[in-house]
């Protein structure tokens, strides 16, 4: 019985494989340069770690030796060294001997997520560093410039389109890649000059596929269109991050009670004025909601203390340990009586915030240590190297191709009514999904509809 399939599903599937072929081309040609500079700008990225060690030594550490000074101390030691008597913004507690403790002012000149960092020795009360941090990860100077140039070339919000777009087109670059190295894996035969080069680059792609795609889901998490239905659709399904409340109201014994000098307290968080009493047993309080967190469960070694802007807010106490296990707890503390009005323990997170948790943490490099950075760095070389041997397959045939190369719109003429409505409907969701690609996308088809069009034009006067 002949089980061979009809004439017509066999011209369909040969679209298929024709138009995705073609798509992988134009991604590759048109994002690639895209593609390439996220990758290496990720490999210095993943590196940073260990540069900053190294750079920034002198500001991290310290050789002293003894009992750490109480918080309230280190913290009038980085005031007094800045002329600064507003409390900081955040304070993090040397994690252990030898490392210095973390002072850090907030300022318009700083931005609302960057902060000026004193680095106080926490037995000597030795100014060690004095430089601007970034963000709630608090990553100094050179990482924030790698990071910054990963995320948007330093271009602002603008420069974030550029790295928006590379993780879009990603996936699906790297999923069409490998389908069609699955369509050619039963015809893998001894080949050699542009076959051999090709074979390889279809095998690498196919060994870091998984990778590929990791980079693309979790780099579309932190863009800018995408990423905020991303952020919709988690909220939607539950899957938020669980995130302590430091509101008071309606909280008992707080804000009601509230102690008369706290709009005072909260006052001096944005003006500066002399060390007085009363700024003392401010600063006092840190050392208060540090053992209260303590005793509260907070037990990771590298925290950050938040204390409250208002007197209607409550100290934050979260832990910042990224490393395996993870450790980001967090607790808030009524700034009166130090109790705990609300708390997240990260083994009570759903599996889906676990999950993001644990992504971002990877694409970071900060989760496994030196071997998450290493294999990040494997994955970004293979991508780095992808993109290159497709340029060399490309300039290489350039010459030889016929100038009546298949585009996609001839393609999509050849398919079915159904597979054009299928291909479509993918197409538009997508763009729904992924604006950014779904822009670039449009562009593709009207260059190609142009470039079918001429060279329709141009069969049709030879024919003549």
């Amino acid at each position: 019985m002949d089980t061979a399939p009809p004439a017509a599903d066999r011209r369909t599937s040969s679209a298929w494989v024709a138009l995705i072929m073609r798509l992988h081309f134009y991604v590759g040609l048109f994002i690639g340069p895209f593609l390439l500079v996220a990758a290496l700008s990720g490999i210095a990225y993943a590196l940073t770690p260990q540069l900053e060690n190294w750079l920034y030594h002198d500001a991290l550490t310290t050789q002293s030796s003894g009992e750490a000074q109480p918080l309230s101390r280190q913290i009038e030691a980085a005031q007094q060294a800045v002329d600064i008597a507003s409390p900081p913004a955040a304070v993090r507690p040397a994690p252990e001997a030898g490392m210095t403790t973390r002072v850090m002012f907030g300022g318009d000149d700083y931005g609302a997520s960057g902060h000026r960092a004193l680095f106080v020795d926490p037995v000597t009360l030795e100014i060690r560093g004095d430089m601007p941090v970034y963000g709630t990860s608090g990553v100094l100077p050179l990482r924030t410039t790698i990071d910054q140039f990963h995320r948007s070339l330093l271009l602002g919000d603008v420069g974030r389109l550029y790295s928006e777009l590379a993780a879009s087109w990603l996936w699906i670059a790297a999923l069409g890649g490998g389908f069609l190295w699955w369509q050619r894996r039963r015809a893998v035969r001894r080949a050699n000059g542009p076959q051999r080069l090709r074979q390889r680059h279809a095998t690498l792609g196919a060994f870091a596929l998984i990778g590929l795609l990791f980079f693309s889901a979790t780099g579309l998490t932190w863009s800018q269109w995408a990423g905020g239905n991303i952020a919709q659709l988690r909220h939607a399904w539950g899957w938020g991050t669980p995130s302590v409340s430091t509101d008071l109201a309606g909280h008992s014994g707080s804000a009601q009670n509230a102690d008369p000098h706290a709009a005072h307290h909260a006052a001096k968080q944005h003006a500066g004025m002399d060390m007085t009493d009363e700024t003392a047993r401010s600063l006092d309080d840190f050392d208060q909601a540090l053992h209260a967190a303590r005793a509260a469960g907070i037990d990771a070694d590298k925290i950050e203390i938040v204390p409250p802007d208002s007197p209607q807010k409550a100290w934050q106490i979260r832990e910042i340990g990224r490393e395996w296990p993870t450790q980001v707890d967090q607790v808030a503390l009524d700034p009166q009586t130090f109790a705990v009005t609300d708390r997240t323990d990260f083994a009570t997170f759903p599996l889906a915030a676990k999950l993001t948790r644990w992504g971002i943490d990877l694409h970071m490099g900060v989760l496994f240590g030196l071997a998450n950075q290493l294999v990040l760095v494997a994955f970004a070389a293979s991508l780095a190297t992808l993109i290159c041997w497709g340029y060399v397959m490309w300039w290489r045939r350039r010459a030889t191709a016929s100038r009546d190369t298949q585009t996609l719109t001839a393609l999509f003429r050849r398919m079915g009514r159904r597979s054009q409505i299928c291909t479509i409907l993918i197409a538009l969701a997508c763009g729904y999904a992924l604006p950014v690609m779904g822009a670039s996308l449009a562009l593709f088809v009207i260059v190609d509809w142009l470039r079918w069009r001429f060279g329709t034009y141009r069969e049709v006067a030879q024919t003549a």
